[in-house]
């Protein structure tokens, strides 16, 4: 056989591989003649393919279910215990890491508060780095199995060859070298990506977008579930102390032609508006980020309003105690309170329907701390704003809910960026020692 034709075996096998293991991972445990029925590959090739991944330790038997009128058959699932990965969430008030089984089930965090947070520019690459280094020296201290590598969000940009280089302009960070920075503190395989897209893998595969593979839903409902996952199509809005979105279509992220796409935070929503972090004004980011919400707040309200200026009290704190003061009787701080909230509603209930309009995504969903905050209060009003702006049918065949995930989807969704090469890889991908500088 010449050495084309090893290849194309061996890509055939590596494929069969993959879809197997894909089923299993997300459907399982499953016996393999449904294997056979849902992967389209012959009885053969699962039997061959299901030998080499018992053999390899990264399926394994669970169990057996009653067949008609013969044996039972055996089930068959992925042994989350086998592998591990890390996932880390770099925000603008903290750098929040987990460990995770193949299954994404959380088996230790670490939270490193980010000095001087919450301004712009006041993100300090080399504090991340630091911060990440000894996060993944206090995570993996103990760990006995092998780790598939460490995923990495951040608010910006991200350009991946030939390196990750970051550019979040809103930050302070102008192509920060983060991959070439943390490789002189691990050999681990590393996965950058932005942190509203690592949110949306993780809602995608585990949360709120899980419906979307399966059919449209309606305005404010839950999306309807259908009997055969397919890609779909959401948008995901990260409200953290700014604003970002995430875009997938037919079930992988949109990233344009410079990896920029899903700018949600950066749509103009007013000419010559509020000045946004990023530098220009009347940007969404502006008037319904964490920072931008507390900044209004105070300005109906006034600076004595609460002590913002402390180093005691954080962004996350604040924007809590602004709820808080929402909900109590009539007062001029309260009103205040109040008003900014219903503008903040107002603000994104338009961008949700910009965005109903332009893409006409089976689900928009809400995450990021911030967002998650706030929703449960705003949630109705969005809608009914969202509704008011955006064309009929379209808005009517959307979901508008919030991420399932809670705030630590980012994190989640970075460690889906090793396991997703894993799996595509049809779990033969090497598993790389611990190596900690």
């Amino acid at each position: 056989m010449t050495d084309e034709g090893r290849r194309n075996v061996r890509d055939l096998r590596r494929g069969n591989r993959a879809r197997l293991l894909r089923r299993l991972y997300f459907h399982g445990p499953l016996s393999r003649q449904e294997l056979v029925e849902t992967t389209g590959l012959s009885s053969a090739s699962v039997s061959n393919v299901v030998a080499d991944l018992l053999e390899a330790g990264v399926v394994v038997e669970a169990g057996a279910v009653e067949s008609d009128g013969g044996r039972p058959r055996i089930l068959l699932r992925v042994d989350h215990a086998r592998f591990q990965a890390i996932g880390v969430d770099v925000g603008e008030t903290r750098v929040r890491m987990e460990r995770f089984d193949l299954g994404l089930h959380e088996l230790a965090a670490v939270d490193v508060p980010m000095v001087g947070a919450g301004t712009a520019g006041s993100l300090e690459p080399e504090h991340v780095v630091a911060a990440i280094a000894g996060g993944l020296r206090e995570l993996t201290a103990d760990v006995s199995e092998p780790l598939l590598g460490v995923g990495i969000g951040v608010p910006g940009i991200v350009q991946h060859h030939p390196q990750a280089v970051v550019h979040g302009q809103t930050v302070g960070w102008d192509a920060v070298p983060l991959e070439e920075m943390l490789r002189e503190h691990t050999d681990l395989p590393l996965h950058i990506d932005n942190g509203a897209t690592t949110m949306a893998q993780a809602e995608m595969w585990f949360g709120a977008g899980s419906t979307a593979r399966s059919g449209a839903g309606g305005s404010g409902n839950a999306a309807g579930s259908g009997s055969a996952a397919r890609p779909g199509s959401a948008v995901f809005l990260l409200l953290g102390s700014g604003a970002g979105g995430a875009v997938i279509l037919d079930g992988a992220p949109m990233r344009g032609s410079t990896t920029s796409a899903g700018e949600w935070g950066h749509l103009n929503v007013e000419y010559g508006g509020r000045l946004c972090r990023c530098g220009s004004r009347g940007c969404l980011e502006a008037y319904v980020g964490a920072e931008a919400v507390i900044a209004r707040f105070q300005e109906a309200a006034g600076d004595d309003a609460m002590d913002r200026q402390s180093p005691d009290v954080d962004e996350e704190s604040v924007l809590r105690r602004i709820l808080t003061l929402a909900d109590e009787d009539a007062g001029p701080v309260s009103d205040a309170a109040r008003e900014v909230l219903d503008e903040t509603a107002v603000r994104i209930g338009v961008g949700i329907a910009n965005v109903v309009n332009f893409l006409n995504p089976q689900q928009v969903i809400i995450g990021g701390w911030a967002g998650l905050a706030m929703a449960p209060r705003l949630l109705s009003r969005i809608r009914e704003v969202a509704r008011a702006h955006a064309l009929r049918l379209p808005y009517a065949l959307t979901s508008v809910e919030l991420g399932a995930l809670g705030p630590d989807a980012v994190a989640r969704g970075a460690a889906t960026l090793p396991v997703a090469r894993f799996l595509a890889a049809g779990g033969s991908a090497r598993a790389h020692e611990r190596v900690l500088k």
